[in-house]
């Protein structure tokens, strides 16, 4: 069992099979076999985790087993109280209603490697930046949510996955890393039931000779 921690660079699709415009996974991880738990963005940066076992995929991606992800925003506009306020207690989104997230505001990261492309400057209008937490991962979740609220996205990092820190990996964009699957703090799958074989039935030879000529008869 193989499990890959990657930064995932601004603008990378997150697949491995060619992309007519954009680079892909294969520009970053070289090891055979692993695929994405999840997905980011092309236009979001940060820890992606990528393995060969369909159970640990499913087990990552899957918001029964509680993987909080751990993203920084950074949003158009200064965030009052009342819209943290929203973004903690769900915010609806038309076609569904968030779960509520841990929200805080933050001062801009200085360990934060620059983006490239920059996000566009715009001087008359300020920006802040956020630390969310959610156990989900609708598509788009977090850009919606801040939208929702008044405060559109310009910048999304994801920083963690459950214990697993971006930070403390220390992966500059693009560069990747093995990592053990107990770091994800994952209780251990429940093991299968063992279903018994049904019994067999004896017939003895006599009784299947009878029932021949039972239906031959009945058939002429």
């Amino acid at each position: 069992m193989t499990l890959i921690a990657l930064n995932k660079p601004f603008g990378t699709m997150s697949q491995f099979s060619e992309h007519p415009t954009r680079p892909t996974l294969a520009a970053c991880v070289s090891v055979p076999g692993v695929y994405p738990a999840g997905r980011l963005d092309a236009d979001s940066e940060g820890l992606l985790l990528l393995t060969d076992d369909g159970a640990l995929q499913a087990r990552i991606a899957d918001p029964r087993h509680k993987l909080e992800k751990t993203y920084l925003a950074q949003v158009e506009g200064i965030p009052d109280a009342a819209a943290l306020a929203r973004l903690r207690a769900g915010v609806d989104l038309g076609d569904f209603v968030t779960q509520p997230a841990r929200v805080r505001a933050i001062e801009a990261p200085d360990w934060l490697w620059p983006r490239q492309p920059p996000v566009r400057f715009r001087a008359a209008i300020p920006t802040a930046w956020l630390e969310l937490k959610i156990r989900e991962g609708k598509n788009r979740q977090v850009r919606r949510m801040t939208a929702a609220v008044g405060f559109p996205t310009l910048r999304l990092v994801r920083v963690g996955i459950g214990p697993l820190d971006l930070r403390a990996l220390g992966l500059a964009p693009g560069a990747c890393c093995e990592v053990l699957p107990a770091q994800l703090g994952l209780a251990p799958a429940a093991p299968r039931e063992r279903q018994e074989p049904a019994p067999r039935t004896h017939v003895s030879k006599t009784r299947q000779a009878n029932d021949i000529k039972r239906r031959f008869r009945y058939k002429n």
